[in-house]
């Protein structure tokens, strides 16, 4: 397994899940799929790792040191880019709204369709694929390459820093530009300049 640091590198077969906090406080899921970056500020933490692992399972409700999670938003799930290549079964816009309104209702289980339902996150996914174009987020009219981040999954409901343990809220990635309600697209180029920082509070 990679071991986070400065001098790590995006590669294929491994997948992180970090976290980032916008400039009005809107916190995003940020799933690399293997090509995204990670910023600098995260890298430069010791134990980097761990504490995103600590802050997944906190996520997922499935913390052996946390017990007490945030009261269900009880919002829904929008759709905003989805992957070419990951929802290739489906044909038109409407079968992948409808697929994922299927699986993201506040009331069923939580999985990633309803982090934003439940949770109140919004869900990034960075482009993957063996080649560029091999897969490429769909509704985006501009090009992306391999590692952009891309805003899949959307709360009507959302997060705050105070849905987070303090002691968790140090390993969150946090942005004075960014705005997720309206950022699309991020980068993964300019990771470091959207995200300079981590929470401090």
């Amino acid at each position: 397994m990679s071991i986070l640091n400065l001098d790590w590198k995006p590669e294929f077969g491994t997948i992180y899940t970090w976290f980032a906090m916008d400039k009005f406080g809107k916190i995003a899921v940020m799933v690399n799929n293997c090509f995204g970056d990670l910023p600098k500020a995260i890298l430069s933490i010791e134990n980097a790792e761990i504490l995103l692992d600590e802050l997944t399972d906190y996520m997922w409700e499935e913390s052996g040191i946390y017990d007490s999670y945030p009261e269900n938003k009880m919002g829904d799930t929008k759709v905003d880019l989805y992957s070419a290549q990951r929802f290739s079964h489906l044909t038109t816009r409407d079968e992948v709204d409808g697929w994922i309104k299927e699986r993201s209702h506040y009331t069923q289980k939580l999985r990633e369709y309803s982090l934003p339902s439940i949770k109140g996150l919004f869900v990034y996914h960075a482009v993957e694929g063996s080649y560029e174009g091999e897969d490429y987020p769909v509704g985006y009219e501009s090009n992306t390459k391999i590692g952009d981040y891309f805003r899949f999954l959307m709360p009507t409901v959302c997060a705050t820093i105070d849905d987070f343990p303090y002691k968790l809220r140090r390993i969150i990635a946090v942005s004075k530009t960014i705005d997720f309600s309206k950022e699309k697209v991020i980068d993964n180029d300019k990771i470091n300049e959207f995200f300079p920082d981590l929470y401090i509070g």
